[in-house]
């Protein structure tokens, strides 16, 4: 809801905003001390040469402090909060039965999907275990990033022998808020600059990695300033997608042809996201913008700032169609359900910091490198399959060849052409 400032009420969103990233209720000195030494089997001062113990941060599953290592590093400590493994249990079965009751009254409205992702998410992500590998394959990504993302975008490195399911150690990230006008200014980076190398970093990691933080708000972000260019951290790496070259290169297909208003384009690619008919639909819940505008022949048609009107013709859609939009959210892959989420917070980032950009023009370009190579191997894989066909067929013909020749000098030649044979 914090994210949805497109969609909902300023005072919701705002509200929401402000208390759910990073100012969740805190647990206690005593409770943080008692699941660090239990999970990493020492006394706290046997761990770390010093330990913060009011929390730089506390968010839904964990709170961070800053702490030292007895080598001297400063590192960030994310502790999970106690008793939340056996409180999720409970709230998992709240969820469902929620859903099966408003099923019950309201047939039309299955959210199924929704306890779905609850269970497979929520475990992955009170696993630190599971974020510390996340963490490390998306530096791996950005480290071999084709545009060189990896000298600008950057994973705090994770410190293993401090690090458990619930304890996770990173080394200390400086930053900025992303969305905090006033600190870019102060560090002389331009917010266009860093709504840019946000937009790149996570198109890149949609489009062409297949690897995605779907997580972006603004408390999981830093920023700062390296050589007079913004530099980003990348924090909280406990919900991340992979997902598969086809549906990645279909959705490729699919922003593409929303970018270039390609109506029959976009009908394709949404009926192999299972969208069928109600594909304008999914059209706009991708770039909340209305129909008419998305095929609009304007190569501005997907500009970041839409207006007072776009918005409530937005906000009414939302109303009119609200049993469709669950019954899509039901139908595609589940894959394109956290992609949509990371929409949502790259958009409100990019609203933050007054939409200086036109994020649909980077997404564009990612698309197309993922697509050329696509192109590229299809064209290849043609080439190669016509040379093979072709060489098959040469030999087939020479075997003919070499047949007839047999059989021509077992004839019997026909009278007065001795000579000749």
């Amino acid at each position: 809801m914090g994210q949805l400032d497109y969609l909902l009420p300023e005072e919701y969103v705002r509200t929401m905003r402000e208390s759910m990233l990073d100012r969740c209720p805190t647990s206690t000195p005593a409770d943080v001390r008692a699941i660090v030494e239990k999970d990493l089997g020492r006394p706290l001062e046997a761990l770390y040469r010093s330990f913060d113990a009011a929390p730089l941060a506390s968010a839904s599953l964990a709170q961070v402090h800053a702490a030292e290592t007895l080598e001297g590093v400063k590192v960030a400590v994310k502790v999970q909060h106690a008793g939340l493994r056996e409180n999720s249990v409970v709230d998992v079965a709240t969820v469902q039965a929620l859903v099966t009751a408003v099923r019950f009254v309201y047939p039309d409205f299955n959210y199924q999907w929704l306890v779905d992702e609850i269970q497979a998410n929520l475990p992955k992500e009170l696993d630190f275990l599971h974020e510390a590998a996340n963490a490390r394959e998306c530096a791996a990504n950005l480290r071999a990033s084709p545009t060189g993302l990896g000298a600008r975008v950057e994973v705090p490195g994770v410190h293993d022998a401090l690090s458990s399911s619930r304890v996770l150690t990173m080394d200390f990230a400086e930053g900025v808020s992303p969305t905090d006008v006033g600190a870019l200014a102060g560090l002389g980076v331009r917010p266009g600059e860093v709504a840019t190398l946000i937009a790149r970093t996570f198109a890149e990691m949609t489009f062409i990695h297949g690897f995605v933080h779907c997580d972006p708000h603004e408390a999981n972000m830093l920023v700062r300033s390296e050589g007079g260019r913004a530099r980003l951290v990348l924090l909280d790496h406990g919900l991340y997608r992979h997902i598969d070259d086809a549906f990645r290169i279909n959705y490729a297909g699919l922003w593409e042809s929303m970018i270039f208003a390609d109506e029959a384009g976009i009908k394709r690619h949404s009926e192999s996201l299972n969208a069928g008919e109600l594909y304008p639909l999914l059209a706009c819940m991708l770039t909340a913008k209305p129909w008419s505008q998305i095929l609009r022949k304007d190569i501005n048609h997907l500009t970041a700032d839409g207006t007072a009107e776009e918005r409530q013709t937005i906000q009414d859609g939302v109303v009119t169609y609200f049993g469709y939009i669950n019954q899509l959210l039901g139908e595609v892959p589940r894959e394109l359900l956290l992609l949509l989420k990371t929409n949502d917070c790259l958009r409100a980032v990019d609203s933050a910091l007054g939409q200086p950009v036109n994020n649909y023009i980077i997404t564009a370009r990612q698309c197309s490198k993922a697509l050329s190579e696509v192109r590229a191997t299809s064209t290849l894989t043609a080439f190669f399959a016509l040379r093979d066909r072709l060489a098959i067929e040469f030999r087939l013909f020479a075997l003919r060849l070499l047949a007839w020749g047999a059989a021509f000098s077992r004839a019997e030649p026909p009278a007065g052409a001795a000579g000749l044979v």
